[in-house]
């Protein structure tokens, strides 16, 4: 049997903060070669390994503040705004003051480190303090203690196991990635570039509106009875918006929608769109559009709107209202050309959602294994996946 031990999380690697450089500088940030990291950039990161951001720094940049280049397979955590981001360096990199990064030391296989600080995140951001937001501590995080096994091969072993799960769900999302680009393709070759009728929109498409063809249908509150897993008792998913996790919420008892929908968030974050094909509940924050599919389909209405660049009013904050929402125009082909799209374009969806449904298995399987190899409750040696 493995032996674990409680230590420091500075006993097993080197807590590294970060730093802004000056944003009055264009200097600092124009041409910039260096991968610069923000929570920001992993509000909406799927995977495990990060290889840059939204913006790089230069040189100068990173000479100019208190940030510092971090060598590949460094931890990120992001320690406020939110507390709990995790993800690993793929190259060298560096981090904005919202993270305190763990290097590993030679005895600490990064991956198990990585899935250690993902165990523990509950743990370290109730060490948070601050009246603003929470924010954790450069002292704070290196004293959190924590238990791991002595032997690096133990660590390696429980890794290798949780990794193999996480690989084989990045791998589904890389291919439902490029399933959606192929879609994306298909759409502008036909409905934006006209190829398959010379370069010319048909004389026999209109012009109609969102709110002429679509049953729009604004999030309401949140649902009395909410869980936040899929059981039999709440399988209907609730979303909030799309942007992590597809918007996931949590689930409850009843649906609000059951038809084949598309969403588009609504506030804060405007226009990020997502198609629906199972029942739920959209809430604040979301805008569902239910289409008369007599006139167009959903998968058309998605990538219609997905190439479109939905915007909304306000100084404070972005919103998307109904009214002028449904004022946006929209192109409808004829039937036939509509039926045939359709027809091409649907198996594309279909792999993807079966890939979605394969990996919300991984995830709950990962997910249930986590917690028990991580406090040495499940031996390596009691797994077969």
């Amino acid at each position: 049997m493995a032996e674990w031990i409680d230590c420091k999380i500075a006993d097993l690697g080197t807590v590294i903060g970060g730093a802004t450089p000056s944003t009055k500088k264009l200097e600092y940030y124009e041409n910039g070669s260096i991968a610069w990291i923000t929570p920001k950039d992993l509000s909406t990161f799927r995977g495990r390994y990060i290889r840059r951001g939204e913006r790089n720094i230069t040189e100068l940049g990173l000479k100019s503040c208190s940030t510092q280049l971090l060598p590949k397979n460094t931890v990120l955590f992001s320690s406020r705004a939110p507390i709990g981001y995790i993800a690993i360096a793929e190259n060298e990199l560096c981090t904005n003051q919202g993270f305190k990064s763990v290097i590993p030391n030679e005895n600490t296989d990064p991956l198990f480190l990585y899935y250690l600080l993902k165990y523990n995140k509950n743990k370290i951001e109730g060490m948070g303090s601050g009246t603003t937001f929470k924010e954790v501590s450069g002292n704070t995080m290196k004293n959190i203690v924590v238990s791991v096994p002595r032997d690096k091969k133990v660590q390696e072993q429980i890794s290798s196991i949780l990794g193999a799960i996480d690989n084989k769900i990045e791998s589904n999302e890389k291919i439902n990635n490029n399933l959606e680009h192929q879609a994306q393709a298909i759409f502008k070759n036909s409905f934006v570039d006209f190829s398959p009728f010379d370069g010319i929109q048909p004389h026999s498409w209109t012009i109609s509106s969102l709110g002429a063809i679509t049953n729009m249908v604004a999030g309401g509150d949140k649902p009395k009875v909410i869980s936040t897993i899929q059981t039999e008792a709440c399988p209907y998913p609730i979303y909030a918006n799309g942007l992590r996790e597809n918007g996931l919420y949590g689930y409850t008892n009843t649906p609000k929608i059951c038809d084949e929908s598309v969403t588009v968030s609504a506030r804060g974050t405007v226009g990020f769109v997502c198609i629906r094909h199972t029942p739920y509940v959209p809430i604040v924050r979301l805008v569902a559009l239910i289409p008369n599919i007599e006139l167009v389909s959903v998968k058309y209405l998605y990538l219609y709107l997905k190439q479109l660049n939905i915007t909304g009013t306000g100084t404070t904050q972005q919103q998307l209202t109904i009214p002028d929402f449904k004022k946006t125009p929209i192109l409808i082909p004829d039937k036939e050309t509509m039926s045939k799209f359709t027809n091409v374009i649907t198996p594309l969806f279909l792999k993807i959602w079966a890939n979605e449904k394969e990996n919300s298995k991984l995830l709950a399987l990962r997910d249930t294994l986590l917690p028990q190899l991580m406090s040495g409750k499940l031996e390596v040696s009691e797994i077969n996946i």
